[in-house]
């Protein structure tokens, strides 16, 4: 059975890989597993970004659940955490977000989500995929007629009661404060004027007119240099930068530094800690966080647990341990105290919260860690050398061979990429025209030891 689901949901470029046959069947497949419990007729909400082929996709899944006997309760353009939220909030069956996150307009993706707002477990995304993939007969018997067959709702209040439980995590009033914030033309256009403006800040917004093709084109948390120019131009107290789906958040202080995911777990560990409410003192973090984020544990006493890369497994220590803190350095971070999964926005309200309690600025706030200078070089592959690029010893060869003259003052991480056909090449240390001549030598050999069709 070939692997449907990644390591975040189903993605591919829409239409031509993720079909709207796929998409009808993960419909159908999510409704007959994840509805059984409910009985009679559960309900599924579908939410989207802003690209084009979301309409076509929700379209199909809708038809998959509908045709199941099950109800689909669109709630529209609405970020991913939105339907994590609402999908316990609402006591829905499951909940369903059509998104790529940061990836361009042309890819589209199915995130699913359990009862409970948590996503999906790998044995029931498994059994989901074996419906799919190997059995789909199953799927077409089930199928309902006549009045079973279900309904399909739109429910236009969704965003509304998602603004308020984000209000409600943070302090009452950011005025006087002067926001730029990036919307990457998605999901945060659909919420982030009445979450800031309602709480008083000064709210300038970049990159919110989404037209179905504009979605992180050249913006957003993946492009960071408007952002960085506009808040620097205007003399704004910090820029937020937000991906496709708001699920990740990355910043910009007062003086255009940029503030990433690392710097702003660092920020929050602090702030719980001396508040007394970080669980245990730990942060979860990834095999990918900077060095200089374990420099700052050591100093703070708080400790570290340690993950694959990935929000999903993130959140598995998180709920394994009781931990309440966690994320990665592309801005996915997690509070457990107040959500399921990553949430950009709410990660927004809980900085700002902190720099309206202290009264000090990004860039002091920031201080608190000192970040290693850090290479990321990405290699393109072939599908075949998906796993296979592991086994080939000049690559083994050439990884052993700068980590031993990198020694101690650095380290080399070279992983295959869980949403893009990509080899990633990270290497951190003191000397970045060091680390920067080795980052791009090991991809040359990636490149020339995988070549293309």
């Amino acid at each position: 059975m070939g692997r449907l689901f990644g390591t975040d949901g189903a993605r591919g470029v829409a239409v031509t890989e993720l079909t709207c046959e796929t998409a009808m069947q993960i419909g159908r497949a999510t409704a007959l597993v994840l509805c059984r419990k409910f009985g009679g007729k559960a309900k599924i909400l579908i939410g989207k970004d802003t690209r084009i082929s979301s309409d076509v996709i929700e379209a199909a899944l809708v038809a998959g659940v509908l045709s199941m006997g099950a109800d689909a309760v669109s709630l529209g353009v609405v970020p991913t955490p939105a339907v994590a939220y609402l999908v316990k909030e609402m006591n829905a069956g499951a909940g369903v977000m059509i998104s790529a996150s940061h990836n361009s307009m042309e890819f589209n993706g199915i995130k699913l989500f359990s009862d409970s707002g948590f996503k999906l477990s790998d044995d029931v995304e498994e059994e989901i995929e074996a419906l799919v993939l190997d059995t789909p007969e199953k799927l077409t018997e089930l199928q309902k007629n006549g009045c079973n067959v279900g309904r399909y709702i739109h429910d236009s209040e969704a965003v509304d009661r998602y603004v308020s439980h984000l209000l409600f995590t943070g302090e009452k009033s950011f005025s006087g404060l002067r926001i730029a914030v990036d919307c990457a033309n998605g999901s945060a256009f659909a919420t982030v004027e009445k979450l800031f403006s309602g709480m008083g800040a000064k709210v300038y917004l970049l990159s919110c007119s989404p037209d179905g093709c504009n979605i992180n084109d050249h913006c957003g948390s993946t492009h960071l240099d408007n952002l960085v120019e506009f808040v620097k131009g205007n003399n704004c107290d910090l820029g937020l930068a937000f991906d496709g789906d708001a699920d990740r958040c990355l910043c910009i202080d007062e003086k255009g530094e940029i503030v990433d995911g690392d710097m702003l777990i660092a920020i929050f560990a602090a702030d719980m800690k001396n508040r007394g409410v970080l669980q245990k003192d730990t942060a979860v973090v990834t095999v990918m966080t900077n060095i200089g984020f374990s420099i700052f544990a050591k100093e703070k006493s708080i400790n570290i647990a340690q993950t694959k890369v990935g929000d999903r497994y993130i959140l598995e220590q998180m709920l394994l341990s009781g931990y309440n803190l966690g994320g990665e350095q592309s801005g996915h971070i997690i509070f457990r105290d107040y959500a399921t999964t990553g949430d950009g926005q709410l990660t927004a309200v809980q900085l700002l919260s902190i720099m309206v309690r202290t009264g000090k600025k990004l860039s002091e706030l920031a201080s608190v860690m000192e970040r290693f200078p850090q290479v990321m070089v990405n290699v393109r592959i072939d599908s075949k050398w998906k796993e296979a690029w592991k086994n080939i010893p000049r690559i083994e060869d050439i990884i052993n061979s700068k980590s031993e003259e990198l020694g101690n003052t650095g380290r080399i991480l070279v992983r295959e990429s869980g949403t893009e056909p990509l080899i990633r090449v990270m290497i951190e240390g003191k000397r970045f025209d060091l680390i920067n001549k080795m980052a791009l030598e090991i991809a040359d050999v990636i490149k020339e030891s995988c070549p293309a069709m």
